[in-house]
């Protein structure tokens, strides 16, 4: 009797590389079924790749093991074609289409037709709060109704896995509390949700995140285990002479203070407390200080040593454009 896997998604030794650049360098996690799962990371982090290769859009590089679904992405990408449906950062939509049309259209690549298409559309656009503008064209719809159709489309056919690239990229915030509606709503149904983000309020909404910095994995858990990682309040400072101040801190109040990106970084319980010690400790020599609670960002900054940043994509260059349309 076909056993049935334990998790949805297994990744070991996931590599890939553009020429002699890296962009993957062993990645190694699983996702349960029925999860929200996240990629945080910068862009350049590695997180695109991923969800190419994991959407079968390319292979990686190396000598990986992918299962999903519980078929070999490797040698059964046909297989796992059927069983996840994929939501694109770029637009797949036909503008002079309608709604419907576009959703018929889907449909007849995965091989579906006559009434139980129909049904499906019906279903997935009742959904989306879509089922009054059924009929008309998406080229009138907003940026947030328009992400709606997509994902409409990721989930036709009626898929275990949903892939995800950057989700909520261009909505607004209420477009964005509904798309989280959606996937939690999946999620209680039994379907899995594996998204990329560089939205740290986004990862943090996830059940569990893989954090990437430059292709590796530095660090996996719960958002809120992640956190508790740091431990106590942090507490940053600004000043023109941060070097210098960072000495001083040691020496006058026995404080390890951490320096990255010009600001110094004290980690602490009761932070508020000893906030006023350092102000007071070194009066006109502080630009800004402040107190907050631990953040993803913070997480970030302590497994990379530098803070979270986005610019253009390097693990891009020299790569195939995106694949619209044919999932």
């Amino acid at each position: 009797m076909f056993a049935a896997p334990q998790n949805a998604v297994d990744v070991a030794e996931l590599s890939h590389s553009y020429g002699e650049r890296p962009a993957l360098r062993g990645l190694a996690f699983s996702v349960k079924k029925g999860e929200i799962f996240g990629l945080l990371g910068p862009n350049g982090g590695g997180k695109t790749t991923a969800f190419r290769i994991l959407s079968t859009l390319i292979r990686p590089s190396g000598t990986a093991r992918v299962t999903i679904a519980g078929f070999e992405l490797l040698t059964q990408p046909q297989e796992v074609r059927r069983r996840i449906g994929v939501v694109f950062q770029a637009p797949s939509l036909d503008k002079k289409l309608t709604a419907y049309e576009n959703l018929m259209h889907q449909g007849h690549l995965y091989g579906l037709s006559g009434p139980d298409l129909k049904d499906r559309i019906a279903h997935v656009l009742e959904r989306v709060k879509l089922a009054d503008r059924a009929n008309e064209y998406v080229e009138t719809f907003s940026g947030g109704m328009r992400r709606r159709v997509e994902l409409a489309k990721g989930l036709l056919h009626s898929p275990e896995i949903l892939l995800l690239d950057e989700p909520s990229t261009g909505l607004d915030p209420g477009a964005r509390r509904d798309l989280w509606h959606y996937l939690e709503q999946l999620s209680r149904e039994g379907v899995t949700s594996l998204l990329t983000t560089h939205y740290m309020e986004e990862a943090a909404q996830c059940h569990r995140i893989g954090i990437l910095n430059k292709g590796e994995l530095v660090a996996l858990d719960t958002p809120d285990n992640l956190r508790a990682t740091i431990g106590g309040d942090v507490i940053t400072i600004v000043s023109r002479e941060p070097e210098l101040l960072q000495r001083e801190l040691k020496v006058r109040l026995n404080l390890d203070a951490s320096l990255a990106d010009g600001s110094l970084r004290i980690e602490r319980e009761n932070g508020h407390e000893l906030i006023v010690r350092i102000a007071q400790a070194f009066p006109g020599r502080i630009e800004s200080i402040t107190c907050s609670k631990p953040t993803l960002d913070d997480v970030f900054l302590r497994r990379t040593g530098h803070r979270f940043w986005t610019e253009a994509e390097p693990e891009l260059a020299g790569a195939a454009p995106k694949r619209e349309g044919r999932r």
